[in-house]
């Protein structure tokens, strides 16, 4: 019997109701299905003043989520998306993510599409595009506090009210940098669009195997955003006195003190998207951030009189 599961964000309706559907359409063709919520995948956060926990990268699979599901079908909004990777990636499961939410742009069809798109995931008429993902690690005394599996973006920044933080970053074996800012960004290609873009980096095409580290409100108009090949392993050691909050893909983080240092470098698994047709990246672009479009009004040349 092939197998195939079901991601759902179950605070919207919508998402709620076309799981049920896709569940009973599944099981009438004779599959077996496997249903969880998107919020096993968001760790949550820890307090200044209490133990650090994290479960294992590798323990976050729901029931019955295993090798042997052909495929999985999220539906929500990127939130749900990014959550979902966590607990599905470590077992090499491709999704489809069918947006629910509003800009959705790692989304790759509608819930009015699922018919269609269902009918090609059974048939196999569909791509698995690969996404690098990478490995947070937060340590204190060579001991593993806190870990995540991160597909856009590590940030870790002061708390409100604080001053400036200070960092030493190392990338791979090159020397130390220090830089002064509110707060760091380490991106993938596939998180080069999301806060990164935001805080003045480049958009990176996903396939180009780069990290990219993004200071954000540098001090300096000499600390600008470093593109960096994604061999190289980072670690952040903050140099300051006060805690700071590091946050992963914007739903998942904990606090980083004096004493602390994070730790970050490509993950061995990654993330299978599935794609219904050939991946277009500049489309996407067009569509959800209006990339390229051509200009409403172009200059024209004007005779005087």
């Amino acid at each position: 019997m092939p197998k195939a599961g079901i991601i759902y964000n179950d605070i919207k309706p919508v998402a709620c109701r076309a799981a049920v559907e896709l569940k009973d359409k599944l099981a009438a063709d004779g599959w077996e299905v496997c249903m969880a919520t998107g919020s096993g995948g968001i760790l949550g956060y820890s307090r200044p003043g209490g133990p650090v926990c994290h479960t294992p990268i590798d323990s976050l699979a729901p029931p019955g989520f295993d090798a042997e599901m052909s495929f999985a079908v999220v539906l929500g909004g990127d939130g749900t998306v990014l959550a979902a990777f966590r607990q599905v990636a470590p077992c090499g499961i491709p999704l489809l993510a069918v947006n629910t939410g509003h800009m959705g742009f790692l989304t790759e069809a509608y819930v009015n599409q699922l018919p269609a798109a269902l009918e090609m995931l059974k048939t196999g008429e569909f791509e698995i595009e690969q996404r690098a993902m990478l490995s947070v690690q937060l340590f204190r005394d060579d001991c593993l506090l806190w870990e995540a599996l991160c597909l856009n973006e590590m940030v870790i920044h002061r708390e409100p009210l604080t001053s400036m933080c200070h960092f030493e970053v190392v990338i791979g074996r090159h020397a130390p940098v220090d830089i002064a800012a509110d707060g760091l960004i380490i991106s993938t290609p596939t998180g080069s669009t999301a806060y990164s873009l935001s805080a003045g980096g480049p958009v990176v095409t996903p396939g180009v195997p780069t990290l990219q580290l993004v200071p954000i409100c540098p001090h300096s108009l000499a600390s600008r955003a470093l593109v960096f090949a994604d061999s190289e392993t980072v670690t952040i050691f903050p140099a300051n006195s006060n805690p700071l909050v590091m946050v992963v893909d914007g739903n998942a983080g904990c606090y980083v003190l004096p004493e602390d240092r994070v730790q970050m470098q490509r993950s061995p698994y990654s993330a299978h998207f599935i794609r219904l047709q050939p991946p277009e990246f500049f489309r996407i672009l067009r569509e959800k951030l209006g990339w390229g479009l051509p200009h409403i009004a172009k200059p024209t040349s004007v005779e005087l009189p």
